[in-house]
């Protein structure tokens, strides 16, 4: 969540339920939508560690609220951010390490655990569909995230398949 914030504030000053709005619409129901509370909290810890600063601004009508600018050292740690690249391999998976241990463990059966992951998956990829159907077309990045999603889902659908060959032949 700090990183996505910062670059929203990279657009300009902005409150906490601006930024709320502003996530929401930009990545549409696909993604979890976040909890304001969980965003001021995370403009507060940004404020403290001197990548943003915030304001108090005074309104007549309702509560002052605090609006937020980004600072150089912000900036400089968004700019590091976009240049890290994304280097997530899925050697650490839970689903993966329950299908090793069954064997061992005697508790579980590794084509029944495959069957019940699929089944997960597919519901998945259904709830997806359903979602992706409903989602504004115009919003480009919330169906591209919809696709992602669907995408790694079919990769993970093929593995599973794999898996259940490999584990068969050695039947």
């Amino acid at each position: 969540m700090r990183l996505p914030l910062l670059a929203l504030l990279a657009r300009g000053p902005a409150h906490g339920y601006e930024l709320k709005q502003d996530l929401e619409q930009l990545l549409g129901s696909a993604y979890p939508q976040p909890n304001v509370g969980q965003i001021y909290v995370t403009l507060g810890r940004l404020e403290k560690t001197g990548l943003i600063e915030g304001e108090e601004v005074e309104q007549s009508s309702r509560p002052n609220k605090k609006i937020y600018h980004l600072t150089d050292t912000g900036r400089e740690a968004l700019q590091a951010w976009y240049q890290e690249t994304a280097d997530e391999p899925r050697v650490r998976d839970e689903f993966f390490m329950k299908l090793a241990l069954a064997p061992t463990t005697g508790l579980a059966d590794q084509i029944a655990l495959i069957n019940r992951q699929r089944r997960q998956y597919l519901n998945t990829m259904r709830n997806l569909s359903k979602l992706a159907a409903a989602e504004d077309r115009d919003n480009r990045i919330s169906q591209l995230l919809i696709e992602g999603a669907m995408l790694h889902l079919q990769a993970d659908l093929d593995w599973l398949e794999r898996c259940q060959e490999e584990l068969e032949e050695l039947e």
